[in-house]
């Protein structure tokens, strides 16, 4: 009788993101309690539960009658502020928390912070889950992609609940157990990584095309609504369309226009890139992608290099590129450009996953983490699809750009990116991601590199040998001396 009355799972850290999560886990039929140190955010959540159809949803007001409202073994989802807060959130709740209970961090936490939790949490006898919850504010009330990792056990307390709650597609609801440890937080870093690198291609798409292209707001919208029919469909090119359709309600033109071109960013990005660095995984159009975060956030400073630069003869010559431009063409060009690019961020993600797996003993399945990335994410996309399918025929490889299917892709799109990518230095705009990614996919697919001569630069400076391609060992030579002799 007693735990009739009591709620399946609680959520504590009511914030848009948990209102949302706690509102989606109550409309699929599972009776959910509600906490947070702000009581009016209870009370909010609760007038938004009986707003949107009478909705189980149990407020309570403080961590000891929040736990105790809790079905045994209790599971209690977290979505605060990374960090602080969360160790702060689980010390007030685990005072009241039994062994066998579970604690599910929803937030973007750096991964080793929730393995440190993990083992505390073991001392308590309490069970842990790290889970990269992504899909924004609407993903989490109508559907997120998850990624939980850490203690099996927890996940299966709640699977029934995550496998209703998450976005379904037609291969199954966006989550799936991710593995021991931090890794659903690490996945949730890397796909928000590969998310950097999206939206930056996607942005540098637009400026050639605005600027090369003399495209407007009006065709420009357009023209990413066709994209979205096609090869390029996803939330971010959809999403896209319809910015440049939004109009300014304080003048004349869009609001995309007025807005100020620094981009914010939250630390993701710069995790990505520094554990790609760590782990000698090359990540270029990710790190060009965090660059330019940074460059953007100096605009007084880029204001002042246009005008010192002009004043020192500097002629901006986007006029002289964009004159005879087919413009059709353009498009097509950027389009295929576009996608030839994303490709190499995918791969560069999907590279890094799999060294850490490797690194941590995770056993990450790549074809599984491109599946759940299909539906509820922000970078969801109809490719994914093939992502996964490249991995399920070759769970070994190497890398995307060598798959057959996409290898073919690469081949057909290249002269177009180079098209591309060469107008765009001509004209003078900077496309880092779209170089990044030509960069790296020409240095992968040659056999034969100049890094010969950065080793023998090496072994000249610093005595660390070399090998040679024509016979096994390590080899030095001294170079100063013979090419004095040779002179």
């Amino acid at each position: 009788m007693e735990s009739a009355a009591l709620s399946r799972i609680g959520l504590a850290g009511l914030a848009v993101m948990g209102q949302n999560l706690a509102l989606n886990i109550a409309e699929k039929g599972f009776p959910i309690s509600v906490y947070n140190r702000t009581t009016s955010k209870v009370d909010e959540t609760l007038d938004r539960a009986s707003d949107e159809g009478k909705l189980p949803v149990a407020g309570q007001y403080s961590p000891r009658d929040f736990v105790l409202s809790i079905q045994r073994p209790r599971s209690v989802i977290i979505l605060v502020k990374a960090g602080a807060p969360v160790d702060q959130t689980i010390s007030a709740l685990s005072e009241y928390m039994e062994p066998g209970d579970c604690i599910i961090d929803g937030g973007n936490e750096w991964y080793q912070n929730t393995e440190r939790r993990i083992v505390e949490a073991e001392k308590k006898g309490l069970l842990y889950l790290g889970m990269g919850v992504s899909g924004g504010e609407e993903g989490a009330r109508n559907g997120p992609s998850l990624m939980p990792g850490g203690s099996f056990t927890a996940y299966n307390n709640v699977k029934d609940i995550l496998e209703k709650v998450a976005a379904q597609v037609e291969d199954g609801p966006c989550v799936t157990y991710i593995g021991e440890g931090g890794s659903g937080n690490f996945v949730k870093m890397v796909h928000n990584g590969i998310e950097y690198g999206d939206m930056q291609l996607i942005s540098e798409a637009y400026d050639v095309l605005k600027n090369v292209g003399g495209l407007s707001n009006d065709e420009l919208a357009e023209i990413f609504t066709e994209w979205n029919r096609g090869e390029l469909e996803s939330f971010l090119v959809e999403i896209t369309s319809d910015i440049f359709r939004v109009k300014d309600d304080y003048g004349d033109g869009e609001l995309v226009d007025k807005i100020l071109d620094k981009t914010g960013m939250k630390g993701t990005g710069k995790w990505t890139v520094q554990q790609a660095a760590e782990l000698s995984v090359a990540a270029p159009t990710i790190a060009a992608s965090l660059d330019c975060r940074y460059l953007s956030g100096l605009k007084d400073e880029r204001e002042n290099a246009a005008r010192v630069l002009e004043e020192a003869g500097l002629k901006e010559d986007i006029g002289s590129a964009s004159r005879g431009v087919d413009k059709k063409r353009l498009i097509d060009d950027v389009r295929q450009a576009l996608y030839a690019s994303k490709i190499c961020s995918y791969a560069q993600g999907m590279n890094l996953l799999r060294a850490k797996s490797l690194e941590k003993g995770w056993d990450l399945n790549l074809g599984e983490m491109a599946r759940i990335w299909k539906g509820g994410c922000i970078i969801r996309a109809v490719f994914l699809d093939r992502i996964k399918k490249a991995y399920q025929r070759n769970p070994n490889l190497a890398n995307l750009v060598v798959d057959p299917d996409f290898a073919k892709e690469m081949v057909q799109r290249q002269a177009a990116w180079r098209r591309v990518v060469g107008l765009a230095i001509s004209a003078g705009i900077s496309t880092p991601g779209m170089c990044a990614s030509l960069a790296y996919f020409d240095t992968y697919r040659r056999a034969r590199l100049p890094a010969n001569l950065v080793q023998a630069q090496r072994d000249l400076f610093g005595a660390h040998t070399y090998e040679r391609t024509d016979r096994p060992g390590a080899y030095h030579t001294e170079w100063t001396k013979l090419a004095r002799k040779s002179q």
